[in-house]
């Protein structure tokens, strides 16, 4: 039964480091002579490059301040295939090192930098809270549960494996929308304190199409996800912890 868990396993965590789809840089310049990128203009290469210079570094310190038993040296990426959708997703390598990946076609889809940096932030607090080992260990735990039932009521090898894979996908998605929430505070904690504006950045959240509250979808409603981000930054602006 064993086999059949991983396999599953391994097909969530593809689907979970894909999750954050949405459909339809120069360096930065000395202090007092920052260019701000026009409002509503489609976002650049240039854009993205001066942004996660300034958000990497932050994102690191983050890390290490709330999860210290982690790498917290992030490897960015940035995918200009052109037929690509507009995605942007966090992994990890072999060695845990994380990942944040952006294809460009998701770049011209944004309208600030601070869209740039509210994503990035997401993306990096997904490593930060430890988000990928915890799905895992739900996905696990669903594939045995339905292994354990598949073999009480006998069923068959094949069939075994479709029920292992199907409770693992329901035991990963169970917590699927509290952690893209839980995302979008520390996502919002780490967009501040690199300087962008976390609330304009959300506006994002009013373009992009709704999920919806869909059963054992992966991701909360837009007006959920906005305004939990409002909260997160009326605390960080408070000085309060997020």
């Amino acid at each position: 039964m064993l086999r059949p868990a991983r396999l599953s396993l391994a097909l969530v965590a593809v689907l979970f480091s894909a999750a954050c789809t949405l459909a339809p840089l120069p360096p930065i310049p000395a202090p007092g002579t920052q260019q701000q990128q026009t409002q509503g203009a489609a976002s650049t290469r240039a854009d993205f490059n001066a942004v996660v210079a300034r958000m990497q570094p932050v994102a690191t310190q983050i890390c290490r301040e709330r999860s210290p038993q982690l790498n917290c040296v992030f490897t960015v990426v940035l995918d200009d295939r052109p037929n690509l959708p507009p995605n942007a997703f966090h992994t990890r390598d072999e060695q845990g090192r994380p990942i944040i990946a952006f294809t460009e076609t998701l770049i011209r889809e944004l309208r600030s930098r601070d869209e740039i940096a509210l994503i990035f932030g997401h993306e990096a607090a997904h490593h930060i809270a430890d988000h990928i080992p915890r799905i895992q260990r739900e996905a696990r735990t669903g594939a045995l549960l339905g292994g354990l039932a598949a073999a009480l009521v006998g069923a068959d090898p094949g069939t075994t494996r479709q029920i292992m894979s199907a409770t693992a996908t329901v035991g990963a998605r169970r917590y699927s929308k509290p952690f893209e929430l839980e995302a979008d505070r520390i996502g919002a904690l780490i967009a501040e304190r690199g300087g962008f504006d976390a609330l304009r950045g959300a506006q994002i959240f009013r373009r992009i199409p709704d999920p919806g509250n869909q059963f054992l979808g992966t991701h909360p409603p837009n007006a959920e996800r906005l305004r939990e981000v409002e909260r997160a930054v009326a605390r960080i602006r408070a000085g309060e912890p997020v």
